[in-house]
This record gives structure tokens, C-alpha cells and sequence, in this order.
């Protein structure tokens, strides 16, 4: 009967953590597709960013979707949390556009391979490992704050050796992000036992923690490493 038990939670486990990376993958799918789409597009990149008022709404949009899918899921139907998580990818792809202007076709494919490889091992390391990662939680958020005070003021100094800093930084807290929140949605699923519409709106919160954690790690890696056109 234990065997059992613990067998149905493995399985549980193993399945919720399924639909949290393929949720990912096809948030980071749309991203993508749609990023370059616009990229591509003359009449697209022109209005969004002809004007500071379509950037604007995409990003009161985007933090409107995030704090919708972070506090209110529990009150959410799965098909209603799923479509918010799906236009947030889209709008994430419509901001990223930018980065086809700024950097190389080639940095970004390059970039975007080491960012995911770089994901794919810290997440198996937080999967894996026998070490509590919970305890760095205070101390990654901390450095989280910390680096959002550090971009905010160099909004105003702008100086390259601080971005360079600050993208440096990132790089790293992200990395251990991954780690850190794999094994935080791997304790869940343990604990878990529930509805499949509740397990299918915690693997979208899933989900969606992972899908920031490498589109931040990947953003930040380009800022460091990738070729800007310019160069």
C-alpha cells in the first residue's frame, strides 16, 4: 500500500512537472514566433515603437497579466488562467521584437542556445539535488531588489560599465533562480493533491515562474555576450 502511495505521487509529480515545461515551451514558442513576426514586419515595429504609448500599455499590460495570473489564480477557471498566460507570452514577443533591431540574427540564435542550456542544467540540478535550495529564497530575493534599484539608476547615469555590471549580475542570480524555483515547484507537486483543474492552473504558475526565469537569463546573457549591429 505504501509502494502504492508513493508511486501515484511520483507519477503525479512527474506529470504535473510535464505540464509546467510544456506550458513554458509554448509561452517561450509564441514569444519568439510572434517577436520575430514583428521584427520582420516595417509597419508593426513602426507603430509600437513610433511613440512612447504603445510600449507603454504592452508593459501595464504585461504586469496587469502577471499579477492577475500570481494573486488571483486560485480564483480563476483553468481556461481563463491559460489564455492570460498565452497573451502575456504575446505580449512579451511584442516588447522582444526590439531585440532584432539591436542585436545580430546569429548573437541571438547563439545566445539563445547557451540560455537554454544553461536553463536545462540549473533546472536539472534543482530537480535533482538532494540540497535544500530553499534557503537561498531570502537571499535571491534580496539580490533581485538590489538589481532592480541598480537598472532603475543607471536609467539615469547610463554608463556601459554598469550595464555590463548589472547584466553580469543577472546572469548569475537567474541561473540560480532556475535552480532555486524548479525545486520550489517540485515541492509543490509533492504536497499537491488535488483537482486536474487545480494541477493544471499550478503547473501554468509553474509555468510561468520558469518562462521569466530565461527570458530574464536569456536577456541578460545578450546584453552581455551578443553582437550589437552597430558593432
Amino acid at each position: 500500500m505504501l509502494y502504492q502511495d508513493s508511486s501515484e505521487k511520483d507519477t503525479q509529480q512527474q506529470n504535473l512537472l510535464y505540464r509546467v515545461y510544456g506550458w513554458m515551451f509554448i509561452g517561450l514558442a509564441i514569444t519568439a514566433g510572434i517577436a520575430y513576426y514583428i521584427a520582420t514586419t516595417p509597419a508593426l515595429i513602426s507603430f509600437i515603437y513610433s511613440g512612447w504609448a504603445p510600449l507603454l500599455f504592452l508593459m501595464i499590460a504585461q504586469i496587469g497579466l502577471v499579477i492577475a495570473l500570481s494573486l488571483f489564480l486560485p480564483r480563476l477557471s483553468f481556461p481563463v488562467a491559460a489564455s492570460l498566460f498565452l497573451l502575456y507570452s504575446a505580449t512579451m514577443g511584442a516588447t522582444m521584437a526590439s531585440i532584432f533591431i539591436m542585436f545580430t540574427a546569429s548573437s541571438i540564435f547563439v545566445t539563445f542556445l547557451v540560455a537554454a542550456g544553461m536553463f536545462g542544467v540549473t533546472s536539472l540540478y534543482g530537480y535533482f539535488t538532494n540540497a535544500d535550495l530553499t534557503k537561498m529564497g531570502s537571499y535571491l530575493f534580496m539580490a533581485l531588489v538590489g538589481l532592480l534599484i541598480a537598472m532603475l539608476v543607471n536609467m539615469f547615469v547610463k554608463s556601459t560599465r554598469m550595464d555590463m555590471i548589472i547584466s553580469f549580475v543577472g546572469v548569475i542570480l537567474f541561473t540560480l533562480l532556475t535552480a532555486y524555483d524548479t525545486q520550489k515547484i517540485k515541492d509543490i507537486a509533492q504536497r499537491l493533491i488535488g483537482s486536474h483543474e487545480t494541477m493544471g492552473k499550478v503547473a501554468l504558475f509553474g509555468a510561468l515562474t520558469l518562462y521569466l526565469d530565461f527570458i530574464n537569463l536569456f536577456l541578460f546573457l545578450l546584453n552581455f555576450t551578443g553582437q550589437r549591429r552597430s558593432e
